[in-house]
């Protein structure tokens, strides 16, 4: 019960990280057409919710750790489910199921902090400091930067989440036929 407990609020978690990128990623087009006092102070207004000490910031930081504590929790062990109807390409069923959670740790747990801390942040730290009349010379630069990570992050979010739900469907016991 614990593990189906924990996966459905690794699940959750990082469904709802996945949607604060998704929002970024919706705004990009809009955002790409504003002129530099209207970026500025957008970007100094709805978004300190979505860092620290914002509710975005315990999502984040809650769908990393509780996604790296999933993959650690069934990480090289064998499934009690039969591997008869598993993919054998792989050797069996909990080598499919560590596929997928290898791939949802590179996709999710590698590229989010370094997209984050080398392309976001960055950004963050010049655009707080930022006000509508004293507007970073670069500020274009920047905000493509800023925006074009967050989309990427979208990207590999979603390539994350996909492995991470794959990796709990592979573990689902088959029915055999004729059984219910």
């Amino acid at each position: 019960m614990f593990l189906k407990t924990w996966r459905l609020m690794t699940l959750i978690l990082v469904a709802l990280f996945m949607g604060l990128e998704f929002a970024h990623t919706l705004e990009l087009p809009a955002k790409m057409q504003y002129d530099a006092t209207l970026y500025v102070t957008i970007q100094n207004s709805p978004y300190q919710y979505f860092g620290a000490p914002g509710l975005g910031a315990v999502v984040t930081v809650g769908a990393v750790l509780a996604a790296r504590c999933f993959a650690d929790t069934r990480k090289g062990s064998r499934s009690q489910f039969s591997s008869k109807n598993a993919d054998l390409r792989f050797g069996g069923h909990w080598q499919v199921q560590f596929v997928w959670r290898a791939r949802f740790t590179c996709a999710r747990g590698i590229a989010f902090p370094l997209i984050y801390f080398l392309r976001i942040e960055p950004v963050n730290v010049v655009m707080e400091q930022a006000t509508a009349r004293s507007v970073p010379t670069d500020w274009t630069r920047l905000r493509d930067q800023w925006e074009y990570a967050h989309a990427s992050n979208f990207v590999f979010g979603l390539a994350g989440f996909i492995a991470l739900v794959m990796s709990v469907l592979v573990d689902v016991p088959q029915l055999e036929k004729g059984g219910s």
